[in-house]
């Protein structure tokens, strides 16, 4: 249950739906999110069983890095264990600022229309004050991390409770309070062109709105890096990761067709001129409640309680951050490697820990400059750990096609199957998030995406040409297997 509970609090799908619902409304609108979550689904099930099926045979913290080592064969094991968890560790580090600096946006925007709206005097904070915000988040989430893991796995189980339970009484409520709901075909049918970005291909826009569905399905990859602390690892770990990605893939859909019900007005609600400055998610919830009940206070409620899941979610980022980057370090691949992988009495990777929220802090100071180079580095958190993801699997349908021994929990005949649909759909993915996003293509719309990612694997390739293939044999073996 611990081990669900920490990847179904990160993937926490109130958190990646409200926080990316105005790409998806902008691209496609309701129908290229309503029904494009549903491919996204599929594929991204395929991608969660192959894992599943690896982290059977291979339980242990390091995951996705210690797996593409065992997978790739022995002359390939090294630069494969060591790329991969590059990309896995430093998608995790992007994610954490990611869902801290969204929670810190969230915070901004309540604040914003409970003081009057963007339009009634209301308080909009500087971007040194959300950078402060996220920061202050950022050092709460390293307190809880600090505590025992019994602390900890109880943290998990209440964000997990509370994404359930959230989601559960917004997709009531949202449809109940709201006097003006839109039509189930509009839901399901309405295709939204009128991007304003210069984008006008119907089958580009519907791709483009897919990286809403994606985003919001990610960080699972946690039940394996905390399976170490985990009972029966071999089964709970898979366990963990299958579940959490089927019950966040309901709730998450659910949940997106709820809030697509109150939206009337797409132009209204993606406009920066409105009250919430153009934060379509909490304008919508915000209008729904004034409309019924005279204010919008219920709205604020609503977002609140969004804002706490994403809170939970951000902790337990800091969880998985940190047992990978201890499993990384305990095969010295980490820089002071002997510094990272040090614990406490409590059995907890204290200093790896406070890593996690320097490198999750720094990478938010980007958004100073400018909000494009802020998106270039959090997309490396959907990229970076997909192409994780789907290395190990590659390697499990290529290399070790024939000599991959299954854990208890297997695909049997399929496996090789189900394989090969996660990674060609990686692939796409990452042919996707690499598009443009608005034409003529300028500095202030440049996608960074390809750069940024490219970025890592120039690093990595690079840090391992230079000098890692001289010292890094991959994982440490200290027990016989």
């Amino acid at each position: 249950m611990s081990n669900f509970a920490f990847s179904f609090s990160i993937i926490s799908v109130m958190a990646g739906v409200t926080t990316t619902y105005n790409s998806g409304l902008r691209y496609g609108g309701p129908a290229s999110m309503t029904l494009g979550w549903l491919v996204v689904a599929a594929f991204n099930g395929c991608v969660a069983l192959s894992m599943a099926e690896i982290c059977s045979a291979y339980p242990t913290s390091g995951g996705l890095y210690y797996w593409s080592a065992k997978l790739a064969g022995r002359e390939w094991a090294p630069l494969a264990s060591w790329v991969t968890g590059w990309f896995n560790i430093v998608g995790q580090w992007a994610a954490t600022t990611s869902t801290d600096f969204s929670l810190a946006q969230l915070v901004q925007v309540i604040v914003l229309l409970g003081t009057g709206g963007a339009n009634g005097g209301g308080y909009t904070a500087s971007k040194y004050v959300v950078l402060a915000i996220h920061g202050f988040f950022l050092v709460l989430h390293g307190l809880i991390n600090s505590l025992p893991i019994r602390w900890l796995s109880w943290c998990g189980k209440l964000g997990a409770f509370w994404n359930t339970a959230g989601a559960f009484t917004l997709v009531i409520l949202i449809p109940a309070v709201a006097k003006e709901r839109a039509s189930a075909k509009f839901i399901f049918t309405h295709f939204n062109d009128d991007n304003g970005m210069g984008i006008h291909g119907k089958a580009y826009i519907l791709a483009l709105g897919l990286l809403t569905s994606q985003y919001s399905l990610l960080g699972y990859d946690a039940s394996a890096h905390m399976i170490e602390e985990t009972k029966n690892a071999d089964w709970s770990g898979p366990m963990g990761i299958i579940s959490s990605v089927a019950l966040s893939t309901t709730f998450g859909w659910i949940f997106l067709v709820a809030l697509t019900s109150i939206v009337t007005d797409i132009p209204y609600l993606l406009s920066p001129d409105n009250d919430a400055g153009g934060y379509a998610v909490a304008q919508a919830l915000y209008d729904a409640f004034d409309r019924r009940y005279g204010r919008g206070a219920g709205g604020l409620v609503c977002v609140g309680v969004v804002a706490v899941g994403i809170f939970f979610a951000g902790a337990m980022c800091i969880a998985s951050n940190s047992r990978m980057g201890y499993a990384f370090s305990r095969d010295r691949a980490m820089p002071l490697s002997r510094v990272w992988l040090r614990v406490s009495k409590n059995e907890v990777p204290l200093n790896v820990v406070w890593l996690s929220v320097v490198v999750a802090f720094v990478m938010a100071l980007t958004s100073l400059g400018s909000q494009v180079a802020f998106q270039a580095m959090v997309s490396i958190a959907t990229l970076g750990q997909y192409i994780a993801y789907a290395l190990p699997i590659f390697f499990r349908v290529t290399t070790a096609r024939r000599s991959f021994v299954p854990g208890p929990f297997h695909l049997g005949r399929y496996g090789v199957a189900v394989g090969w649909a996660a990674v060609l759909w990686v692939a796409f993915l990452t042919v996707l998030f690499s598009l443009p996003v608005a034409y003529p293509v300028a500095k202030d719309n440049f996608n960074y995406t390809p750069v940024a990612v490219g970025g890592v694997l120039l690093l990595s390739v690079g840090a391992w040409v230079v000098s890692a293939r001289f010292w890094f044999e991959g994982p440490i073996t200290n027990v016989d297997l």
